[in-house]
């Protein structure tokens, strides 16, 4: 019994050209994507749900006269009467879940809804000079807030309800909460405190700001020829009895950072004690004004000699030699004493500019930047940030841009 086999090359010629009409298909339907597909594309990109009839029609006249950012703004922003996109899932959804890795040291999006996520959102809801959020006196809260000092509750209630993030949240202060503290925006959240506060040297608050807010870490800022007179005791001048690791490794980094880690020299992170075991959950920061937190005096056999924290005072190096490149605003002067004005410091930077900038490229377009015109568009939103600091109006840009052709 013989088996007919087509012969090759009818079975190539046959591959080909289906190939050939799938790839047709594709590169069609790219081609002919007009201002419906694309005002529908910047409203998935923006809130990760469809729009209503109504709203793709409003989105798509806007693309259509050319103004594919004022669609974009539409579809994030609900201005009232005659407006037939709601923006709610751009808040609830995609904003929460931009924030929140920033708001734990595993860097996870699952995680509830909190006051550093609820500020966050809200700085960028009213379109505040986005800078503020490492600073100023502010926190966001929903309706009727409770134990708020003490407790997330209150936030991952308005998750689990499901609530309209742009319409409940309130502007109030941080101070009002809180009247001890000394505020320095989500720095001095009760969330960032919990993560990043808590136990340790706080040198975990600072290296999680640099990551988060101005894209870099510890390790790329490592320049071991600034000078190591404001490095703490606890850290050994010669690990393992070998002072090479120290001078190559350590103290390239330590250099810069506890200097600038001073500022937060009198926060804390204080929790009960469940039993044997911590109960985090219910803690609270603490602020103790002209008083050093212990955590900053600890080991200090590992070097007698080194330096000896007795206030918040902190001093940026990193504004000479190789990290000037971070691009520090010579209207500051690099020193101070606190946390707000260090965050102010962090926050002026041309690198906090081009991270949050860079950021919202890639949640949006869902792709770090590829090519010459991905990096011109990037630079020209950077520019253009600098000029208001509003990140809403990055999410515009981004999702124009990226709406396809």
């Amino acid at each position: 019994m013989s088996t007919k086999i087509f012969p090759q090359s009818i079975s190539q010629k046959m591959v080909c050209t289906a190939l050939a009409l799938i790839l047709s298909a594709t590169f069609a339907g790219s081609a002919l994507a007009g201002a419906r597909e694309q005002a529908k594309r910047i409203h998935d990109r923006l809130t990760g749900v469809p729009p209503s009839v109504d709203c793709l029609a409003q989105l798509e006249a806007k693309v259509t006269a050319g103004n594919a950012v004022g669609a974009a703004m539409d579809a994030i922003t609900n201005d009232g009467t005659g407006d037939n996109c709601t923006g709610r899932e751009f808040y609830r959804v995609t904003l929460k879940n931009f924030i929140t890795p920033w708001t734990n040291e595993e860097q996870t999006v699952f995680a509830p809804l909190n006051d550093y996520t609820a500020t966050v959102i809200g700085v960028i809801r009213d379109d505040y000079d986005f800078r503020r959020i490492l600073y100023d006196d502010i926190l966001y809260t929903g309706p009727n807030p409770t134990n708020l000092a003490s407790s997330n509750a209150h936030y991952k209630a308005l998750e689990d309800t499901g609530a309209d993030l742009q319409a409940v949240l309130t502007e109030t202060t941080q101070s009002a909460i809180s009247p001890t503290i000394a505020p320095a925006g989500i720095l001095t959240t009760r969330a960032a405190a919990k993560a990043f506060f808590v136990d340790g040297t706080n040198r975990a608050m600072f290296r999680f700001t640099l990551l988060n807010h101005l894209c870099t870490d510890m390790e790329q800022l490592k320049d071991a020829s600034y000078s190591p007179d404001r490095v703490r005791q606890d850290v050994s001048r010669s690990p393992g009895g070998d002072s090479r690791i120290y001078m190559n490794a350590c103290v390239g980094c330590h250099n810069g950072m506890d200097p600038l880690t001073q500022a937060f020299a009198y926060y804390d992170y204080d929790y009960p004690m469940n039993g044997n075991e911590p109960d985090y959950d219910a803690g609270q920061m603490v602020y103790t004004e002209g008083a050093v937190q212990p955590k900053y005096l600890i080991n200090a056999n590992n070097f007698e000699h080194g330096y000896v924290t007795s206030n918040d005072n902190w001093v940026n190096y990193w504004r000479t030699g190789s990290n000037s490149a971070l691009g520090w605003d010579s209207e500051l002067n690099g020193s101070g004493s606190g946390a707000a004005s260090m965050g102010r410091e962090l926050a002026h930077s041309d690198a906090f500019a081009r991270c949050q900038v860079e950021k919202v490229f890639k949640a949006v377009c869902l792709r770090t930047p590829v090519d010459a015109d991905d990096h011109a568009q990037i630079n020209d939103m950077i520019t253009g940030f600098q000029g208001d600091y509003k990140l809403k109006q990055v999410f515009a840009d981004s999702a124009a841009f990226c709406k396809g052709s």
